[in-house]
């Protein structure tokens, strides 16, 4: 055991040292059994069901992540992300943090939660997702997971088409009663228990978010959608159909005690009523970019893309940097994040980067890199050396940022 400790602190040191504090990462991609992917994350489409059909379509990457995906029969390190160095997987960056916790993550971040509590991916899929909610920190700790709050940012560059059904619907209509709701979930294998009914779907605009706290329902639209979010894979789906397939009983009640499995009221009590039934839903949720640094005639603006707080907590956020042709930004953050090119090519640090068009299950591709907390405070350079727009988006942890935005502060500036 202390010689793979040794040798895999071995290999994060030398990784950090290559990079300069920056590490490349490789793709990680993820499937799921209950969803249909939609063909857009530049993933080979003789490569979607990479994994076995048992296992279903890849439609999610996940990036700089250090949290499992809870997947029925996935390998122990589904969901993780590899450090490249000298062309190769050669660790995990959840092992690399344990070693360099402080130095990767900040001092302070490592002490209160000795790893990186967060990730982030892009989420692809032909149709909608099932109207379902994440639990909360105390109701996941009750199977030994931990909640998950997230946030949706749609990249316009992945957005070239809107798939099936581009809307994406948020809680239950103003007015709904805890009764309504048990109507539908008595009627689970009836068909279609009806509780899309009980909600309102919202158009989904390129270029724009939403903030997502756990206890809401949602039903995820059409859109590929960059998704930071707390470190946690939970979820209850409460649709019993969607695009006339079943889903099961099973996925509703997967992270709820076994002994809640079929106690409706549990099942409704996990939702938070009061932001559910929000008839403000949109102004206290809704995310347009909002200026951070540069603009016209600058050679790059920085633009908050991921901002607020989830019931008072800075738990995540994100940027998207877009550096003109011939240019070059050195940009300072108080923070680690994890990053992927979206556009163009160029140099972060002394990593050369790019966004590929086309990538094969196992491709080690060069868009993809996580930035230490050393190595963020003294800052990185962005040089765009390509022909169009060098844009990359990034994700940090909590509590970093001393002047991050409020939600609804895009129409107050």
């Amino acid at each position: 055991m202390a010689k793979i400790k040794a040798s895999l602190e071995s290999a994060a040191r030398a990784a950090l040292d290559a990079g300069e504090g920056i590490l490349r990462l490789a793709p990680t991609w993820v499937p799921r059994s209950f969803l249909m992917p939609g063909g857009r994350l530049k993933l080979a489409r003789e490569d979607l069901y990479a994994l076995g059909t048992h296992r279903g379509g890849i439609d999610e990457r996940w990036f700089a992540s250090t949290t499992p995906a809870a997947n029925e029969g996935a390998p122990p390190d589904e969901g993780l992300s590899y450090i490249v160095h000298e062309g190769k997987r050669a660790l995990t960056l959840r092992d690399a943090i344990s070693a360099f916790g402080p130095e990767m993550i900040g001092e302070t971040m490592y002490a209160t939660y000795k790893k990186w509590p967060v990730y982030s991916k892009f989420f692809d899929n032909l149709g909608p997702i099932p109207h379902h909610m994440h639990q909360n920190q105390e109701q996941a700790r009750k199977v030994g997971q931990e909640g998950k709050p997230e946030s949706y940012y749609f990249p316009p560059q992945l957005n070239w088409t809107g798939n099936n059904f581009p809307y994406t619907f948020f809680g239950l209509e103003p007015g709904t009663t805890k009764e309504d709701l048990r109507r539908c979930l008595e009627r689970w294998d009836q068909g279609d228990n009806g509780i899309l009914d009980l909600s309102k779907a919202y158009r989904l605009k390129p270029g724009t978010g939403w903030l997502v706290p756990p206890c809401v329902l949602h039903a995820p639209g059409s859109l590929v959608t960059y998704e930071p979010q707390w470190g946690s894979d939970v979820f209850g789906m409460y649709q019993s159909m969607v695009e006339g397939r079943r889903v099961p009983w099973e996925l509703l009640v997967k992270d709820v005690p076994e002994k809640y499995h079929h106690d409706l009221d549990y099942i409704i009590d996990q939702l938070d009523w009061e932001k559910n039934v929000d008839e403000h839903f949109k102004a206290h949720n809704y995310l347009e970019p909002i200026v951070r640094s540069g603009g016209p005639g600058e050679g790059y603006v920085d633009r908050w893309i991921v901002y607020g707080t989830v019931n008072g907590q800075q738990l995540f956020s994100a940027c998207e940097l877009t550096v003109e042709p011939g240019h070059t930004v050195t940009i300072k953050d108080p923070g680690a994040y994890g990053l992927v090119v979206v556009q163009g090519c160029g140099t972060i640090g002394k990593l050369a980067v790019d966004s590929p068009n086309f990538i094969r299950f196992g491709e080690i591709t060069q868009d993809e890199v996580f930035v230490t907390a050393k190595k963020a405070a003294s800052g990185v350079r962005f040089k765009n050396t390509g022909t169009e727009p060098f844009v990359s988006l990034r994700y940090f942890g909590p509590d970093v940022h001393k002047n991050l935005p409020n939600v609804g502060d895009h129409a107050r500036r």
